[in-house]
Parts: structure tokens; C-alpha cells; sequence
């Protein structure tokens, strides 16, 4: 489970928006909240052509310099895959077909003697200047540009610049979490910000205090997920509520119920007893639900990530739950079948990847989650006899890799039921 704290490692979470042409504390609109009452241990299985209209795999190639342990973090930019790898501290590039191109490590990193510390890459962004796409990669010291060839071109010292954000199609709104809003000699640091580019407009939803990270310890993903152009979805930590976001507002969209083995105290926030002792709390109450991770809306399926710190292979975390029908499927139970050349889709129950990081990416109305190669050649051989014929790249993968190759991207259509 990642920790989602602010630090300089994650470049400046917070920034400070100085567009005080008008500011106001948003209203949250909850007339059409729906609360949802799941148990997730009774949610079942379902083929994976039942879910799914395309599966592919996408070994990614292995030589000896592009070999890495796992993927943190993955960008999808036009036909190539941009993966940080948290172990070796590099910005891997290959294409959409898994053939690697190059990477960006310590050794293109430019460190100045006026510097504080080594560069050192602590994560990347996406940015485009002049319709140009560059690699943003982060350092302790400044931001650093390579084009996606790796090449490097400038470094940069503005951190607020490159501070989280999201932007909907066609909308002049970015959004931006943690973020302080200034009102003359004052600032006051919000959850969540919308700044309106064009007309200078600056709301803030949930007002926080100025030391938020440093006063409590906080468990949970990215809290803004984009599951189409136009709307995502925003969580808070230690909440059961899902709001949804578009360009002009934020409303209460669910509400979840769950049963009491995995529900936190409702004092859980506000009673000083459990601040600081958040991670001792989970221990003692492993099966705990601390809030809703990373959820995406596809047509009526709501694809629900549950929170927890903890890996056990029999707890079912990561649903799908359809709102018209009321239908709670499991992903961890999702039976291989043809579609998938008999192979899992996600590593869940093999290894803990999956549930602890949910998807990697949702571009383009495709999921990209990955495994290992151990977990790959393991599934190969509990499938033996199911299928006389795979796609051409994983018949290669198979043929010229092994338990210790590269990772595997599975790109992932869902229907749009």
C-alpha cells in the first residue's frame, strides 16, 4: 500500500495558487448520492470474456540494460510505454509492443556543484511544450527534461509547475490537490483545488490544516482518478464516499456501507487516540477497509478498489459492481478463459501487486495492469493443455524468456455494458 505523504520526493504536493481574482470554498452537491451496501466476500467469479473485449499481453523486452525488478508507475504516450522503476531509480521507455528503446538513470542525470545532493530520480511526469512531449523526471534538486529518446535538455527549478494535476477535454479547469489558495496576506491549503485558467476563478473543496502530513499518518492512493474525458472520481483518506468531478462541480456521488469486521470507528478521524497510531490500528484489524482507493465508472460497472494496508489472498478488494443490476463480481475470482489464452489477467492470489496498486493506467478506454515473469511462466503451467496457441509476443516471450525476464504489460477493453 502506498503511503501518499507529502514530501520533496514526490515534488511538491502542495502549491500555492496566487489567481486571487476570485476565491471561494466550494459546495458540494449531494442530492443524487447513492449509498451502496456490499459485503465484499460475497461478491463471485465471472468469466473474463464476460467482463473484457480485448485481452493482450505485452512481455516487455530483457536485455541486460533494460532489465528492472517492477513497475511503479506507467505513462502511455502515443505508441510507448513510460515505466518507473522504484529499485533501480530509472524512467524505462519501450514501445507498445515491448521492445525496449532506452532509459533515463543516474548516469544522464545532470548534478551542478552548487547542488545539495546527487541527482537522483525520484519519479517523472509528462509535459509538452511547443507540441512537443518531454520526460519531466524529478530530482531532489530541480526537474529535469529528456525527450522521449532520452536525450536531456534542460532542468528546471520551478517545482509548482509540475505538482500533481488534471485537466477534463474541451475546459479551460485543472485541478490540483493540497493546494493553498491565497486571499491577500492569507493562504489556506484545501484538499482539492479547481482553478478556472480562463476566467481566474479558484474554489477549494476540504479545508485542511497547514501541517496535515506532518501532524497524522495518512494511507491511501492518488485521490483524483479520470475514468472518461469529461468526469473522475475523488476519494479522501480513512472515508467511505466516492465524489465525482467534472469541470463545473463536485458532487456526493456514493456512499458505502460495509459490514462491521471491515468498517472503521466513526470517531477514526477526530479522536486523538489514533493519531500517529494509524498503522498499530490496522495491525490488530487486519481485515480493515480504510477508504476507497483508485474507482473508475465504465457504462454501469463500477470498478470499486477497496483500501488495506494488508495483503491476504482470501480478502476480495477489488470489485466490480454493477449499478444497475446490483451484480458484485470479484476480480480475484475472474476465471481465465480464451480470451485471455487461459492466463490470469491480474497477478491476484500469486502475488500482492495487484491489490495493493489496483490498475497502473486507464487510457484510451483500456485498463494496463502487469505481472512478473515468475508469476507468468507459473500461469503458463498451471494452464498446460488449455490452448494449443498463443498470441505471436507472448509465443515468443515463452520461447526466448524465463522466470526471471522482464514484466509483462496486460492491456485490458472493458465492455462497455
Amino acid at each position: 500500500m502506498k503511503r501518499f505523504k507529502h514530501n520533496l520526493c514526490l515534488l511538491a504536493l502542495t502549491c500555492l495558487s496566487s489567481l486571487t481574482a476570485f476565491s471561494q470554498e466550494g459546495v458540494i452537491d449531494s442530492s443524487h448520492v447513492v449509498t451502496l451496501r456490499i459485503d465484499p466476500q460475497s461478491a463471485r467469479g465471472a468469466a473474463v470474456s464476460q467482463i473484457f473485449d480485448e485481452v493482450k499481453f505485452v512481455p516487455l523486452e530483457t536485455t541486460k540494460e533494460s532489465l528492472f525488478g517492477n513497475i511503479a508507475e506507467l505513462k502511455i504516450a502515443g505508441n510507448k510505454f513510460l515505466i518507473y522503476d522504484y529499485d533501480t531509480r530509472a524512467v524505462l521507455v519501450f514501445t507498445n509492443e515491448g521492445k525496449y528503446l532506452t532509459k533515463i538513470d543516474a548516469s544522464k542525470l545532470q548534478t551542478e556543484k552548487a547542488d545539495k545532493e546527487k541527482a537522483v530520480t525520484h519519479g517523472f511526469t509528462m509535459v509538452t511544450e511547443g507540441n512537443t512531449e518531454y520526460i519531466a523526471v524529478y530530482t531532489p534538486n530541480n526537474v529535469q527534461y529528456f525527450t522521449l529518446e532520452g536525450n536531456f535538455v534542460k532542468k528546471v527549478k520551478n517545482f509548482n509547475y509540475y505538482s500533481p494535476k488534471l485537466s477534463f477535454a474541451n475546459s479551460d479547469v485543472v485541478l490540483r490537490p493540497y493546494t493553498y489558495i491565497k486571499k491577500g496576506k492569507d493562504s489556506t491549503r484545501y484538499s482539492l483545488v479547481t482553478i478556472d485558467k480562463k476566467k481566474k476563478d479558484t474554489v477549494g473543496y476540504f479545508k485542511i490544516d497547514d501541517k496535515f502530513f506532518e501532524r497524522d499518518d495518512w494511507y491511501g492512493d492518488n485521490p483524483i482518478t479520470k475514468y472518461n474525458d469529461n468526469e473522475a472520481f475523488y476519494t479522501r483518506y480513512y472515508d467511505y464516499r466516492l465524489y465525482k468531478l467534472n469541470a463545473k462541480k463536485m458532487e456526493l456521488a456514493y456512499k458505502f456501507i460495509f459490514p462491521a469486521i471491515n468498517t472503521l470507528p466513526k470517531d477514526f478521524i477526530t479522536n486523538p487516540a489514533y493519531v500517529k497510531k494509524r498503522f498499530e490500528y490496522f495491525e490488530k484489524n487486519k481485515k480493515m477497509i480504510h477508504g476507497i482507493g483508485s474507482s473508475y465508472l465504465i457504462g454501469d460497472q463500477l470498478y470499486l478498489k477497496l483500501s488495506n494496508i494488508f495483503w491476504d489472498k482470501d480478502q476480495k478488494k477489488s470489485l466490480i459492481y454493477n449499478t444497475k443490476t446490483t451484480e458484485l463480481l470479484s476480480f480475484q475470482d475472474l476465471e481465465p478463459d480464451s480470451l485471455s489464452s487461459f492466463l490470469p489477467v491480474t497477478d491476484s492470489g500469486f502475488t500482492y501487486d495487484f491489490e495493493n496498486r489496483g490498475f497502473l493506467a486507464y487510457e484510451d478506454k483500456r485498463f494496463y495492469t502487469s505481472y512478473s515473469a515468475l508469476a507468468m511462466f507459473t500461469f503458463k503451467e498451471r494452464s498446460a493443455g488449455k490452448t494449443t496457441q498463443y498470441p505471436p509476443l507472448l509465443e515468443k516471450y515463452f520461447k526466448t524468456g524465463d522466470r526471471k525476464s522482464n514484466p509483462v504489460i496486460i492491456i485490458l477493453k472493458p465492455k462497455q455494458i
